[in-house]
């Protein structure tokens, strides 16, 4: 089964000025499709064309290392566009996640330190994530297109952290990108429904 490029769940400029239309351009349009090409190409007649995307990542993970770089990729960004929302970010956010962030993190403001820490020292390119492990939300960082779907979790939120997602609005700022990110893009609704379907 061939997979598919989702279309982006705003308008290009919605998310301006914390991310630019040409960043959302070039990113959803070029890189995105990109994994998405060579994803499909490598699957193509394999055992791995029946599977879900997540069962992809999981075994390409184990025994495909140049699979995996494209399909791991492909479904962070499958995510990474609905992890953001126009006048998303800051503190609002539905019931149920604000009180695991409290009892398991340490409260929204300590979230908001270690998730951007996360990305701050991720070298080179990579993700930080929040993700459900065992029932309890942690936060990681992880390399390239690596999540904690590879490892047995499930990712709840993620921020690309590669430069193609930053530079043209950021230019090496990526700490100021970070911030932005969790003051003015999330959305939390999202979050929460994948915290829902981890936890349930």
């Amino acid at each position: 089964m061939a997979f598919e490029l989702p279309d982006l769940p705003y308008a290009y400029d919605a998310l301006a000025p914390h991310m630019s239309a040409e960043t959302l351009e070039f990113h959803h349009d070029k890189h995105h499709n990109a994994y998405l090409t060579v994803m499909n190409e490598m699957i193509a007649g394999t055992d791995y064309a029946s599977m879900s995307l997540e069962e992809i990542v999981q075994k390409s993970f184990k025994d495909n290392a140049k699979l995996f770089n494209q399909a791991g990729q492909f479904y962070n960004h499958v995510h990474f566009w609905n992890w953001m929302a126009p006048n998303g970010g800051g503190k609002k956010m539905p019931g149920e996640l604000e009180k695991a962030i409290d009892s398991d993190l340490g409260g929204y403001d300590k979230f908001r330190e270690d998730f951007i820490n996360a990305g701050k020292t991720q070298f080179g390119s990579g993700w930080a994530w929040l993700a459900v492990n065992n029932g309890k939300l942690e936060i990681s960082n992880a390399p390239n297109g690596e999540s904690p779907l590879a490892h047995g979790a499930s990712p709840i939120l993620g921020c690309d952290v590669w430069e193609h997602s930053y530079y043209i609005d950021y230019r090496n700022a990526r700490p100021k990108y970070l911030e932005a990110f969790v003051d003015e893009l999330i959305n939390w609704e999202y979050v929460a429904e994948m915290y829902g379907a981890a936890t349930a």
